[in-house]
């Protein structure tokens, strides 16, 4: 209404609302009160009446959801909750490769393994660093290869796995750059050797950050105490592949408690304050085969043996080890901020 009128004669000085719904005057006085005249329940006034009001509802609606943008539910993807691959199931998805340029990626591995056999996951998939440190056995045109899992793929959708150069030449020509390839995770792969440690740099009595290496299966939980006795005290994992106690842990040394998604735990004492610096244990985090910690009742009085019973897993050929081929980078950083090499890299 451009006049400055109100339709019906009524002067546009009165308190009269008037709501143009897509081309049509629907005038409601608020104010007066309608006049006195019989009704008739059957008459055709009422119908008139919730019939606009109806539509008047519907097209405020209409426009109200327009203005706020939202969106129909069904019109909302589905997310798929974050996880690293584990078990025996097979997935199928496609390959692409890049170059670390020999850094340790994400996972802040102190160099990229010594056979370059390694691969970058996508978000959902690396699981904010649930993944570091497993492997994978990737089968492409060409054959399969066994990566260790050391870097995230920002870009890379569910399946989409970023190989090094060197493990896509494995699976296929290098030229066609990017294959279909079928992957699955490798549950107990062969260790390098027993588990390692390394309290990150800007660590102390109040701040305590370690990373676990040769681990072979993802972890699931990290915990710390101090000495050989005393409470345990659960530790969060950043998605650059530390367990953060942001309380701290006190003065050391510490035992480190460390138990893997197939239940396989050890523990192991002595881990001292030394930050930057990788300490070596004796202890693995399973024997070759052992699947996970399943005690069963003995037949006879003797205690049970230390080790759990298992079934062995198919014969493999030995992985080629994942060792680091560079010490590792000091990094100077307050102990808030990852490490140096551990931001995330975009896919090739």
């Amino acid at each position: 209404m451009t006049d400055g009128s109100a339709p019906g004669g009524v002067d546009s000085s009165s308190d009269v609302r008037g709501v143009d719904v897509r081309g049509v005057d629907i005038d409601l006085d608020l104010d007066r009160a309608p006049e006195e005249r019989p009704a008739s329940p059957s008459g055709p006034l009422p119908w008139l009446v919730a019939t606009g009001v109806t539509v008047l509802a519907a097209a405020l609606g209409l426009t109200l959801a327009l203005r706020s943008g939202s969106a129909p539910a069904c019109a909302a993807g589905r997310t798929l909750a974050a996880a690293p691959p584990t078990g025996t199931a097979t997935h199928s998805g496609k390959a692409t490769f890049y170059d670390s340029k020999g850094a340790g990626g994400n996972c802040s591995n102190p160099a990229a393994p010594a056979n370059r056999l390694y691969v970058a996951l996508g978000p959902t998939e690396y699981a904010a660093g649930a993944a570091c440190g497993g492997f994978l056995d990737v089968t492409g045109p060409k054959g399969a290869v066994r990566v260790l899992i050391m870097d995230q793929c920002p870009e890379c959708e569910p399946g989409h796995l970023d190989l090094s150069r060197e493990a896509f030449a494995r699976i296929a020509d290098p030229v066609q750059g990017l294959v279909q390839v079928t992957y699955r995770a490798v549950v107990n792969p062969p260790l390098p050797g027993p588990l390692t440690f390394r309290i990150k740099e800007g660590a102390s009595q109040f701040w305590f950050a370690v990373r676990v290496g040769n681990h072979g299966n993802p972890l699931r939980a990290v915990e710390v105490r101090k000495g050989d006795d005393g409470p345990w005290r659960a530790t969060a994992r950043e998605d650059y592949n530390y367990w953060l106690l942001a309380s701290g842990a006190g003065p050391g040394p510490y035992s480190i408690r460390v138990t893997d998604v197939y239940g396989h735990r050890v523990t192991v004492s002595g881990i001292r304050m030394t930050p930057g610096q990788v300490q070596n244990s004796v202890v693995r985090m399973y024997e070759r085969g052992v699947v996970a910690k399943t005690p069963r009742p003995s037949a006879t009085a003797r205690p049970p043996k230390a080790r759990p019973g298992g079934t062995p897993t198919p014969a493999r050929r030995p992985a080629e080890v994942a060792k680091a081929n560079a010490p590792a980078t000091p990094v100077a950083e307050g102990p808030s901020t990852r490490p140096a090499g551990a931001s995330a890299r975009w896919c090739g």
